[in-house]
């Protein structure tokens, strides 16, 4: 719409619920390569979750590949260690999302608003891989899957999710949801339906790839968007400062690689 010489856009607030997408900050390691003993954050805001110690290596822009156009950085992990997946193993990259994030998503209600999930993925794996999204009290799952049909190629990928009716959503400063892309788990993880909602936690669908269970596997991702409604939309490319100050909100660093400020 516009009015005279200025122009109004038609979108106001924060389209995509995902912070760091583009895995453009990484406070903790500025950089540099680390093999998680156990669950911790690799890039801002990403997490790896996993129930074997040692398993995978992470790194920004980990194997020095081409980005996909227009993005200049990404999440690359490699396996350091092989895994034969036991019934209750899990090996995920999550992100939890503050409920005042998602709040206006309405689910839990008649009102819930469907949203879709978008991204740029490079694997030297092909096939159908798998991935959730899963509430706080994990008592309500979304598995999903996506194929990659060409190794060591990036793939756009755009899941639509119809928003949950049911189920506690929590609609404050505490984790609203999770968003889960597998990277190998055990029957007590890995759902045999998938595409719409269950009761039980899982973190992909069952007979998706193993990523862990090959040595030496790579699997990388960018351009994570989260937004309200059924179509996937262009990436919401926020200015360095104001990615930075929201990732500040959850982990602030003082004299780190990206402070840039004297105390």
């Amino acid at each position: 719409v516009s009015s005279g010489s200025n122009y109004i856009s038609p979108y106001t607030g924060m389209k995509n619920r995902i912070i760091n997408g583009a895995m453009m900050i990484d406070q903790r390691n500025a950089g540099a390569s680390v093999t998680p003993s156990s669950d911790g954050y690799i890039v801002d805001r990403w997490q790896y979750a996993a129930s074997q110690t040692s398993k995978f290596t992470w790194q920004q822009n980990k194997g020095s590949v081409t980005p996909p156009s227009g993005y200049k950085n990404y999440l690359g992990g490699s396996v350091a260690s092989s895994v034969s997946v036991g019934v209750s193993d899990y090996f995920a990259i999550v992100q939890p999302i503050e409920g005042l994030n998602v709040y206006d998503l309405a689910w839990g209600s008649a009102n819930a608003k469907t949203v879709t999930l978008s991204f740029q993925v490079y694997s030297s794996l092909t096939g159908t891989f798998g991935g959730a999204i899963n509430n706080s009290g994990s008592t309500r799952s979304y598995p999903f899957t996506y194929s990659i049909p060409v190794a060591n190629t990036w793939t756009t990928i755009n899941v639509t999710i119809p928003g949950d009716t049911t189920g506690t959503w929590l609609p404050t400063n505490g984790i609203g949801m999770f968003v889960i892309f597998g990277l190998g788990s055990g029957a007590t993880y890995s759902s045999s339906t998938v595409g719409s909602w269950g009761s039980t936690y899982y973190t992909q669908s069952a007979g998706s790839v193993s990523v862990v269970g090959t040595n030496g596997v790579t699997f990388y991702l960018t351009g994570v968007q989260l937004e309200v409604g059924s179509t996937a939309t262009s990436f919401d490319f926020r200015s360095f400062g104001t990615e930075f100050a929201l990732c500040q909100r959850y982990y602030y660093q003082i004299g780190g690689a990206y402070s840039g400020v004297s105390y």
